[in-house]
């Protein structure tokens, strides 16, 4: 049990700021990763062991927040979203204005693309889970994970704020 309450103590901060990346609010993701926690608690005996135990944290993170979306329907209609700038991070003393500036306009970017690539595309960048493992916790295949992924890297190279930011960082 102790493990158990260690493993989800480190898990926490990331699995927030995936809910957070996914659902558009911290108080959102809150709810869903206790809920999600709660249900980890409830299947704690359902829980594989070695490398497949984190893949199966974030298949049930990512459901939690895809109920909750499903539930919610003011959450499409949300145009003031500054959660990425309000997502606990690590402290950084040598963060300056250009990362922030990236950060928002990656962050305005991310919350444009629809659900079902926003999803692979913060468990890949922002969480680190390899593509077998987003298959798992997406309950998708392993090939619907890279096409998605194929297609949000697309969509993101084509947005407008995207390509200005990134044409001013080459013109400097």
């Amino acid at each position: 049990m102790d493990d158990l309450e260690a493993w989800l103590d480190e898990a926490y901060p990331r699995a927030y700021r995936t809910a957070c990346l996914v659902l558009r609010s911290p108080a959102d993701a809150e709810d869903a990763v206790q809920e999600a926690f709660l249900r980890v608690w409830r299947f704690r005996d359902a829980i594989p062991a070695g490398d497949g135990r984190r893949a199966w944290l974030y298949r049930v993170v990512v459901n939690a927040c895809l109920s909750r979306l499903r539930g919610d329907k003011v959450w499409r209609s949300r145009t003031d979203d500054d959660v990425l700038q309000r997502i606990p991070a690590p402290s950084d003393p040598q963060r300056d204005a250009e990362d922030a500036a990236l950060a928002e306009c990656l962050g305005d970017a991310l919350a444009r693309l629809p659900e079902h690539l926003r999803v692979p595309v913060v468990l890949r960048y922002y969480s680190g889970l390899p593509e077998k493992d987003i298959a798992v916790a997406i309950q998708r295949r392993p090939g619907t994970v890279k096409s998605r992924l194929a297609e949000a890297r697309r969509r993101l190279s084509e947005d407008p704020a995207l390509v200005e930011w990134a044409g001013l960082e080459v013109a400097r």
